[in-house]
C-alpha cells in the first residue's frame, strides 16, 4: 500500500512518463508540468505499454488508476504533493532552477526526489533555499514501470530520515531502494554501465566484434547470470567449493594482464557514431522503438515472472519483490483500501532546519 496520495512529476520524457506509469498504475493521483507542446502525447504513449505490461503481471484486474492531470506551471503541479519526482534534463543551470522553484511551492512535508543519473544532491542542494534537507536522488532505470531498482543518495544538507521516508515511499509503490553509502558522481549503477560501455565501444572501433555480437555476447552469457545473481555471488559460485577466496586468488591476477583499454576513451567523433548507428539499424531489422519496447517489456515480465516462482514459490531476487508487488496490486484492485497510518505519520512529518533530527507535527 502506498504512503501517499498524490504526485508531483517534473518532467515527462522517458524517465519521467515512467514515474507517472508506476504511480498512476498504483492507484496515486499524479499532477504534471512539462512545457513541452508534445508531452501530453509523449506520456499516453508510454502509459500505453505500461498497462499492457501490467495487464499480463496482474491478469486478474489492476487497481483503479490514479487521475492524470497537467499543471500549467510547476507551483500548481507541486501543490498539495505528498511526493515530487524531478525528471528534467541532466543541466545542473536548469536543476537548480527547477529544484528552487518546487522548493518554493511544495508543502514542507513533501519529499522531493530527483532522477538525475549522476548529477551529486549536494550540488542541486544548493538552489534550495527553504527546504533543502528534503531533497534526495531517486535515481530509477528505464523503464521505470517496470525495473524495480532505485538508488537513493543524501545530499550534504540530506536529512537521514528524508532518506528513511523515501525509502518507505518508493518501496510502497514495488521498487526495490538501495542507498548509496557514499555522495559520489554516477553513483553505482551508471558507473558499472559507463564502464562496460566504454568497453563495448573500443570493441566495437577496433573491429573485433558488431554491435549484434556484443550484444549476443551479453544476452546469451553473463546477463543472464547477472540477472538473477548479480556479479559477486555469481563470481563466489564459480570459485567452486572454496567460494571467493579461491575466486579471487585465481582471477586476481588478471587485473594486471592488458584486458581493457578502460581508462581510454575512443574519439567520439562522426566515424565511430556512424559505424555504430549503422549497426545498431541493421541489428533492429526494421522494428520501430515502440515495437522494440513491447517485446523488452514483454521479456522483463517474464524473466521476473519466472524468477518470482522459484526459491520453493518465494521468488528469488528481482522475482521475490515482482511477487509481493503483483500480489500487492491484486489486492489494491480487490478493495480499495482506506487512508493508511502510514500516509498520515508521513504528511505530519516535516523537515526543520535548526536541529539534527527533525520533530514531527502531532497529528491533527
Amino acid at each position: 500500500m502506498s504512503i501517499i496520495n498524490k504526485a508531483a512529476a517534473i518532467g515527462g520524457g522517458v524517465i519521467g512518463a515512467g514515474w507517472v506509469a508506476r504511480l498512476l498504475l498504483n492507484g496515486i493521483d499524479v499532477s504534471i508540468f512539462d512545457p513541452d507542446p508534445e508531452a501530453s502525447r509523449k506520456v499516453s504513449e508510454v502509459m500505453k505499454g505500461a498497462r499492457r505490461a501490467y495487464k499480463q503481471m496482474v491478469p486478474g484486474g489492476l487497481p483503479k488508476e490514479g487521475k492524470l492531470t497537467f499543471a500549467k506551471t510547476i507551483a500548481e503541479a507541486v501543490a498539495d504533493a505528498d511526493f515530487i519526482q524531478e525528471s528534467v534534463p541532466e543541466r545542473l543551470d536548469l536543476k537548480h532552477r527547477v529544484l528552487a522553484e518546487i522548493d518554493l511551492y511544495a508543502p514542507t512535508n513533501a519529499i522531493v526526489g530527483s532522477s538525475t543519473s549522476g548529477i551529486k544532491p549536494t550540488d542541486m542542494q544548493v538552489a534550495m533555499k527553504k527546504h533543502p534537507e528534503r531533497l534526495v536522488v531517486g535515481h530509477p532505470f528505464n523503464p521505470v514501470y517496470l525495473l524495480p531498482l532505485v538508488e537513493i543518495v543524501g545530499g550534504e544538507q540530506t536529512f537521514p530520515e528524508a532518506i528513511e521516508v523515501a525509502k518507505e515511499i518508493y518501496a510502497s509503490i514495488g521498487m526495490k531502494p538501495v542507498v548509496i553509502r557514499k555522495e559520489i558522481e554516477a553513483f553505482v549503477g551508471d558507473r558499472l554501465l559507463e564502464a562496460a560501455w566504454r568497453e563495448a565501444l573500443w570493441l566495437i572501433k577496433d573491429g573485433i566484434c558488431t554491435v549484434e555480437e556484443l550484444d549476443d555476447i551479453m544476452r546469451y552469457g553473463f546477463g543472464l547470470r547477472w540477472a538473477q545473481m548479480g556479479m559477486f555471488q555469481v563470481y563466489r559460485v564459480a570459485g567452486g567449493e572454496a567460494g571467493m577466496r579461491h575466486f579471487m586468488a585465481q582471477f586476481g591476477p588478471c587485473l594486471k594482464w592488458p584486458w581493457t583499454k578502460l581508462m581510454d576513451v575512443p574519439e567520439f567523433n562522426d566515424e565511430l557514431v556512424d559505424l555504430i548507428a549503422t549497426q545498431s539499424d541493421d541489428q533492429a531489422h526494421g522494428l520501430s522503438i515502440r515495437e522494440l519496447e513491447k517485446i523488452r517489456d514483454d521479456n522483463l515480465v517474464a524473466i521476473m515472472d519466472a524468477l518470482s516462482k522459484q526459491n520453493k514459490g518465494k521468488g528469488w531476487g528481482a522475482g521475490a519483490l515482482h511477487k509481493d508487488y503483483t500480489n500487492q496490486l491484486a489486492k489494491l484492485a480487490a478493495k480499495k483500501p482506506a487512508a493508511s497510518k502510514a500516509a498520515e505519520k508521513a504528511k505530519a512529518s516535516k523537515p526543520v532546519k535548526k536541529v539534527e533530527k527533525p520533530k514531527k507535527k502531532k497529528k491533527g
